[in-house]
């Protein structure tokens, strides 16, 4: 007995030519390309050792030139495009490597919150019997902010880049929980879910047929929402002194060492402001256009 699912998949090509045709996607994923490339690229830009110190020209405004010795001796130019800060350390330099911390932070927290979620909210939305015990931590999880939670989890454990991630993760999962649950709950009630549980399809086998090709597009525009929030989240930690340590260059890092200089020298804080700024808006322009190409309530809407 065959059995037709009632929601066809979009056509890829259909797809591929809506998402082509968006602006938030393609602005969207224009700015996060460009920002992965600088932090890919990062040591082919004209940058030094971020964690270099040189007294001798800290608190250097940009555009600062000066001549520098090399490791063997010899006098180089250096331009300082962004300035120093007040350690002597290149502030351009440290911009850009920090712009690798903050999207591993966001790809991992993303990656991980959507795998953990996914397995939690098919097990809530198949078990019945575990979904109130299941729903009922997830709602104490969000009851707490998430700022404060992340905070906790990292005064557990030592400061560092896992412990940033564990800790933004944590209030992450209970979203993606609650949207995997509501798409199972919804789906189960479908009449080709119906018919293949009556002739006796395996449970594995409906899970991985019907539930998850239907969980595919709400989760990847979830996941661009999440690494955004991370991105964020690991900046505010960073910058309250609690994230990743001071010696490795993150956007965060930057703002907290420039803030108590910044009437004075306020190029410590906006240059990579600005880069935190325009990462976040690229990921949130690029989640906001796969949300109206991929949810088909929004495109019955529109």
């Amino acid at each position: 007995m065959a059995i037709a699912d009632a929601t066809p998949l979009r056509p890829r090509t259909s797809t591929l030519r809506q998402l082509a045709r968006s602006s938030s996607v393609v602005i969207g994923g224009l700015l996060v390309a460009a920002m992965v490339a600088v932090a890919a690229l990062a040591p082919w830009l004209g940058t030094r050792n971020p964690g270099e110190v040189n007294p001798s020209v800290r608190n250097k405004l940009p555009g600062f030139e000066a001549t520098i010795r090399d490791d063997d001796g010899n006098k180089v130019p250096v331009s300082y495009r962004f300035g120093t800060d007040s350690l002597g350390r290149d502030i351009y330099s440290r911009v850009l490597y920090g712009a690798r911390v903050s999207l591993i932070v966001g790809l991992t927290v993303s990656v991980i919150s959507l795998a953990v979620g996914l397995l939690i909210g098919l097990i809530a939305g198949y078990v019945r019997w575990l979904d109130g015990i299941i729903m009922r931590f997830m709602d104490g999880l969000m009851a707490i902010p998430a700022i404060l939670l992340a905070i906790g989890v990292v005064s557990i454990f030592r400061a560092g880049l896992f412990a940033v991630i564990v800790a933004i993760v944590v209030p992450e999962v209970p979203r993606v929980v609650r949207l995997v649950r509501s798409i199972v709950l919804s789906i189960r009630e479908e009449p080709y879910v119906e018919s293949a549980i009556t002739v006796g399809t395996p449970t594995p086998l409906l899970i991985v047929r019907h539930v998850l090709p239907n969980t595919i597009a709400p989760l990847i525009v979830q996941g661009t929402f999440i690494c955004a929030a991370a991105i964020l989240i690991e900046a505010i930690l960073s910058f309250l002194g609690i994230g990743i340590p001071p010696e490795i260059p993150t956007w965060g890092n930057i703002m907290a060492e420039g803030r108590t200089l910044f009437r004075v020298f306020p190029h410590n804080i906006l240059y990579p402001g600005i880069f935190l700024a325009i990462t976040v808006l690229g990921v949130n322009m690029l989640g906001d256009g796969l949300r109206d190409v991929l949810d088909p309530k929004m495109e019955r809407r529109g």
